[in-house]
C-alpha cells in the first residue's frame, strides 16, 4: 500500500481507516482513531490469548521486531529503543534518572505541554532550577531562544518537537548540535511528529512518545529512545525480573541491567498494546514517513489559505505568507518611503499580510488606513481586524454607508486627533474632510483606484 494508492482508491482509504468512512477527520493533537492494521493485529493476538498463555502465543520477536521497526521510523538503532508505553512515563524515567546536583538548570518551555512540564518541576526538591522559555509568538521557539538561556549550569533542555497549540516544529538540528557542542543534555517529546514528519535524533539525548498520536498505535504503548552513549548518565528508576539478567527467574544478589535500553523496560510488556503498534509501524514504514509528511504538507497548503480566505486565524502561516511579511516589514524600517505590491489567488492569505503589518505600524505609532473597494469588503475585514486586536491597544474603526452620517462625524474627528489607530473604509476615505494626524501606512485591497494617483488628506508625508 502507498500514499497515491490511499489517495486514489476510496475502497483503500476507508478499508484502512474506517473513521473516514463518515467522517472528515483531521488530527487535532489528541488521541488517534485507529487503522484496520493495528485493530486485526490486536484482534488475532486477543483471541489467541483466550486458548493458551498470554506470553506463549505472543508473536515470534513480536517486542524485538517493534524496537527495530521504531527505531527504524527515527533513524536510531534498535539497541537504543525501550517500550515503556506513555509519555509522561518516558520523560519521567529520564527527569529522575539522571544525577542531579543542586544548582543545576533545566530549560523547559512553561507552555509546553503538562506532561514535559511536570517531570522536570518536581526535581525542584533535589535543588534542580527550572528555566523557562518565554517565546515572543505562542510555541514558537526558535534556537536563539534556546541558547540565550544557557549558562555554566545548564545540564539539559527538555523541548517537544511540535508545539501542541500552533502546531510549530522546532529545528531539531540546529538546537541539539548547538547544545552537543556544549555539553548540555537534549530531551525531546517526540509525541507530535514521530510518524508524521522526519524527526531527526542525532543530536538528541532522549526522546519519548507515546503510540496514540502520529505512530497510529494503542494508547500506553509508546516508546523511548535513549542514545547509546548516554544510557551509561541514566539510571533505571524502576526494577523488575524483566529489565535485570535474571536466569531462570532466580533473584540476583546484585542488580545488574541489561546493557541496553532494555535496562528500561521493569516488569511485563504491554503485549495487546504493542501487538497493535507493531502493525501500526510496519504501515508506517512501509509508507515512508517523508511520504507523510509530503503529503500533509500538501494538505496544508490547501487548507490554510482557505481557512484565512473566510476569516479563521492560522496560526502558522504559510511560506509565502513569512516572505511577504518579512519584506514588508523590511519596508516600514527602510529610511525610504516605500511601496510594497504583494498578489495572491483568493484564499492565498493577504489579509493575514495586512493585519501584521498594520499592527507593526501601530505599536511604532503611526495611523493605517485599509481602502477596499466594497461595502460588504470593509465590513468583513473591520470584523477580522477587530477581532485580532481585541486583546491589544488599538482602536479600529470602519467609514462606510453602513454608518449614520453622525457616527461617520465623529470618526472623522478621532483620525483627525489620532484616537482611531487602524480605519477601514471604502471611497469615503479618500473625500476632503478625511484627515489623519499620523498616517503611517494605507494599504490598498483589490487595487480599486491606482496607488500613483492616490492622495490622503494628512499633514504629514506618507
Amino acid at each position: 500500500m502507498t500514499i497515491e494508492e490511499i489517495q486514489s482508491d476510496e475502497s483503500i482509504r476507508i478499508s484502512e481507516f474506517p473513521v473516514a468512512k463518515n467522517t472528515t477527520y483531521l488530527a487535532h493533537a489528541a488521541v488517534c482513531p485507529l487503522p484496520s492494521c493495528a485493530r486485526d493485529a490486536i484482534s488475532k493476538y486477543a483471541s489467541a490469548c483466550v486458548e493458551e498463555d498470554q506470553e506463549d502465543c505472543m508473536p515470534p520477536n513480536l517486542l524485538r521486531e517493534t524496537r527495530q521497526l521504531a527505531a527504524d521510523l527515527i533513524g536510531a538503532k534498535m539497541e537504543e529503543i525501550a517500550l515503556v508505553g506513555p509519555t509522561s512515563l518516558g520523560l519521567s524515567f529520564i527527569a529522575q534518572g539522571l544525577d542531579w546536583q543542586p544548582g543545576d538548570n533545566i530549560i523547559i518551555n512553561a507552555d509546553d505541554y503538562p506532561s514535559n512540564v511536570y517531570p522536570w518541576m518536581a526535581l525542584k526538591e533535589k535543588g534542580v532550577k527550572l528555566k523557562h522559555l518565554k517565546p515572543s509568538k505562542l510555541g514558537i521557539i526558535e534556537p536563539d531562544d534556546v541558547f540565550k538561556l544557557i549558562d555554566s549550569r545548564t545540564r539539559l533542555a527538555a523541548l517537544a518537537s511540535c508545539h501542541y497549540v500552533s502546531g510549530y516544529r522546532i529545528n531539531i538540528d540546529a538546537i541539539g548540535k548547538e547544545l552537543r557542542s556544549r555539553g548540555i543534555l537534549f530531551c525531546v517529546d517526540g509525541i507530535q511528529t514521530v510518524g508524521a514528519f522526519p524527526t531527526s535524533i542525532e543530536h538528541v539525548d532522549f526522546l519519548a512518545a507515546d503510540a496514540h498520536k502520529w505512530m497510529l498505535g494503542p494508547c500506553a504503548s509508546g516508546i523511548l529512545y535513549v542514545k547509546h552513549e548516554t544510557q551509561k548518565q541514566l539510571k533505571p528508576i524502576v526494577q523488575g525480573w524483566h529489565n535485570l539478567l535474571c536466569p531462570n527467574f532466580i533473584a540476583q544478589e546484585t542488580l545488574n541491567y541489561k546493557q541496553d535500553s532494555r535496562r528500561y523496560e521493569a516488569g511485563t510488556a504491554n503485549l495487546l498494546g504493542i501487538a497493535g503498534h507493531h502493525a501500526s509501524l510496519t504501515m508506517l514504514n512501509d509508507l515512508g514517513v517523508h511520504n507523510i509528511a509530503t503529503n500533509l504538507l500538501s494538505k496544508r497548503n490547501l487548507i490554510v489559505p482557505e481557512l484565512l480566505s473566510k476569516g479563521y486565524h492560522v496560526l502558522n502561516r504559510t511560506e509565502d505568507q513569512e516572505n511577504a511579511i518579512e519584506d514588508v516589514l523590511k519596508d516600514l524600517t527602510s529610511e525610504k518611503l516605500m511601496d510594497r505590491l504583494v498578489c495572491g489567488d483568493v484564499g492565498f492569505g493577504k489579509t493575514e499580510v495586512a493585519i501584521r503589518t498594520a499592527f507593526k505600524a501601530v505599536m511604532g505609532g503611526r495611523q493605517v488606513a485599509i481602502l477596499v473597494p466594497t461595502t460588504v469588503l470593509a465590513q468583513q475585514h473591520y470584523n477580522t481586524f477587530a477581532d485580532r486586536m481585541a486583546d491589544y491597544p488599538v482602536c479600529v474603526e470602519l467609514l462606510s454607508r453602513f454608518q449614520k452620517p453622525r457616527q461617520s462625524r465623529q470618526i472623522i474627528q478621532d483620525l483627525a486627533t489620532g484616537s482611531v489607530d487602524i480605519i477601514i473604509g471604502t471611497h469615503k476615505l479618500i473625500q476632503k474632510d478625511v484627515t489623519f494626524k499620523d498616517l503611517g501606512l494605507v494599504v490598498i485591497d483589490e487595487e480599486p483606484v491606482s496607488y500613483t494617483h492616490l492622495t490622503l488628506p494628512t499633514n504629514r508625508e506618507v
